[in-house]
């Protein structure tokens, strides 16, 4: 018993011995204290605003609470604050000031980008800064009050710091504690893209990194922190081309050909189009909650609605982009291929070739082939991508006499204006894209513009300004088609209008939800885009088709209007014949499915076609095709 007793104490003893060893090991600096607990509460202020477009207290906590690897968040934390100690007296201060105010414009970096693209800035971002040329407005505009929470502290800090000159005048440098504090947290955070693909999450296993295409659920799992981490080691793992194998191209060719496997006989749609010209308009952030609705009894696109008549009408048309936004938009119309899971594809690989793209399928029955921009060649690298895709001839800014600007760049009214000799003059037959953009958030319609009357409060909020713009943008479409009919230029021409996203609803939904004035119709649209695709010699009776699609849809279904043999595309375009399926749904760029299909093992090839087109882009698949196609 006594010798049981003493063998007690002595434990305790040790035990104590060991303790007390830990605690003097563990550093001695307030400063390291501190700047843990602001940036793992800064990460939470993140998530925060990941999981909730504007996030109370309660709802920052509720996110810490479904965060079932916060050790994650303190590990990444860890392996920064660690090279602290290789500075010794205010070096080492200053060293964690610095990566404090590094890491929180950062965070605060994260929240905007999520807020315009439901997505997070990488390091290919860094390559396509010439896009925010003529954004700053658009930036503003996503701003938050409580968003002065990510450097209130650097406000405080800093002046703090340069006053307290004796503060860290006398510390040592630690190596031994570098060492030690970088490989335990090392030892939970760099091994993982090697090692984890799954873990536990409430009983039931999770991919850790849905990265690719739900970067929100990556980051909730990673932290903001080991997000950049993540994305660096992506951006250097993948900075060279994919180099497929051969059975990279046959899980290629076999999911084409599960694809294609509902062969089903052709329809009255099936060439009605035959050896006509081909008008394409893309509408910057035209929604479909807009068509044929009333605001105070004034139709908002009532040219638009005229359209309808002689149109099909694809009510349930989804907006598919990634981060590469309307120019991922240009990217499916024209080659019916996902964009890549990171960056812009249009950056990234302005050159790829699509063998099977629409304006080189055309090309090939004989179409002149012109896209007409009014943004400079090199924003979002558009001209030369599109050059790459087909286009025989790409008009940019520089072609256009800037005489009225309205957001981005030139008017609506005055390109349209200017394309339309352009358009005239085009050789027959012709396929002309034409991309408008005075559409563009945060709607600031200039007030000899604003047409429609609405109530003061609603006409203040965004949400007035988008329905004004929409209505801008709708009446120089009508203007345009007119003009062009008059001097017969739309004779024998088939008109295909679109939004490339979602405008009011992207960039501005919790504010859409409070706005005084707000009719019900107006509060959620669900990534919807009008889709319009008329005939001016009425061989069209309106129909609306209510079946559920995507912009890389809608290659496969023009050239099922034009007549073009199947064999041409079907092997190529990822996207659905919606003129002739059984199948009704979008696949979203975050991994989302949208709709119905035949069957969940139909769904999962869906869902498996982003990765593919990953694949497809990011080895230039389709520059060789006809070689693959022969070899396989």
């Amino acid at each position: 018993m006594y010798i049981d007793t003493v063998k007690q104490i002595n434990k305790k003893e040790n035990l104590i011995k060991v303790l007390k060893k830990i605690v003097d090991f563990l550093p001695k600096s307030k400063f390291v204290y501190y700047t843990i607990i602001a940036l793992i509460i800064k990460s939470l202020l993140v998530i925060g605003n990941v999981s909730y477009e504007r996030p109370t207290f309660e709802d920052i906590i509720t996110s810490y609470m479904q965060i079932p690897h916060l050790y994650i968040y303190l590990c990444f934390i860890l392996i920064l604050v660690s090279f602290s100690y290789l500075f010794k007296n205010r070096g080492h201060m200053w060293f964690l000031l610095v990566m404090n105010v590094v890491l929180s414009i950062l965070f605060v970096i994260d929240v905007w980008y999520y807020r315009g693209f439901n997505s997070f800035p990488t390091l290919y971002s860094l390559r396509e800064t010439g896009n925010l040329d003529n954004l700053s407005s658009t930036v503003f505009s996503l701003i938050h009050k409580s968003d002065i929470l990510f450097i209130l502290d650097v406000f405080i800090l800093i002046p703090y710091c340069i006053m307290n000159k004796k503060m860290y005048k006398e510390y040592p440098r630690n190596i031994a504690l570098f060492i030690v504090l970088f490989i335990v947290a090392a030892r939970f955070t760099i091994y993982i893209p090697y090692k984890v693909n799954t873990l536990k999450l409430y009983d039931k296993e999770q991919t850790f990194f849905e990265a690719k295409w739900k970067p929100s659920i990556t980051i909730c799992n990673l932290s903001p922190v080991g997000y950049q981490y993540l994305d660096a080691y992506n951006y250097f793992k993948n900075s060279k081309r994919l180099k497929l194998t051969n059975d990279n191209k046959q899980e290629i060719k076999t999911w084409f050909e599960k694809k294609n496997a509902s062969n089903l006989p052709d329809n009255q749609y099936s060439g009605i189009f035959k050896g006509k010209n081909l008008l394409v308009i893309q509408v910057e952030s035209l929604e479909n909650f807009v068509i044929n609705r009333k605001v105070n009894g004034q139709e908002i696109t009532p040219n638009l609605n005229k359209l309808l008549g002689n149109s099909l009408y694809f009510s349930n048309y989804n907006e598919e982009v990634n981060q590469g936004t309307t120019s991922d938009a240009e990217l499916m119309t024209n080659t019916s291929i996902y964009p890549v899971a990171s960056g812009s594809t249009f950056f990234r690989y302005p050159d790829n070739k699509y063998y099977n793209s629409l304006p080189n399928i055309l090309k090939r029955e004989g179409y002149y082939t012109q896209a007409l921009h009014a943004d400079k060649a090199l924003y979002w690298n558009w001209k030369p991508a599109l050059q790459a895709i087909g286009f025989q001839n790409c008009i940019d800014s520089s072609q256009y006499n800037q005489n009225e600007t309205i957001g981005l760049g030139l008017s609506d009214g005055s390109f349209l204006k200017q394309s339309e000799s352009r358009i005239k003059n085009s050789e027959n037959p012709y396929y002309n894209f034409v991309i408008t953009m005075s559409g563009h958030a945060p709607f600031e319609l200039p007030k000899q513009y604003r047409e429609l009357k609405l109530s003061s409060d609603l006409d203040s909020s965004h949400l007035g300004g988008y329905l004004q713009s929409v209505h801008y943008e709708d009446k120089q479409i009508g203007i345009f088609l007119d003009d062009l009919k008059k001097s017969g230029a739309l004779e024998n021409t088939a008109v295909v209008i679109y939004g490339d996203h979602c405008g009011i609803h992207k960039y501005y939904q919790s504010e859409v939800e409070n706005t005084k004035g707000a009719e019900s119709w107006m509060i959620d649209n669900h990534k919807e885009v009008p889709l319009i695709i008329y005939s001016s010699d009425n061989s069209i009776k309106g129909k609306e088709i209510k079946t559920t699609g995507g912009e890389v849809d809608l290659m496969p279904t023009i050239l099922y209007l034009m007549g073009a043999d199947k064999k041409e595309y079907i092997n190529t375009a990822m996207g659905r014949n919606l003129l002739n399926t059984k199948e009704s749904y979008a696949v979203w760029s975050n991994g989302e499915f949208i709709g119905s299909t035949e069957s969940e093992d139909k769904k999962n090839e869906a869902l498996k076609g982003l990765d593919i087109a990953d694949e497809i882009i990011r080895s230039d698949y389709f520059k060789e095709y006809p070689k693959y196609n022969t070899e396989n």
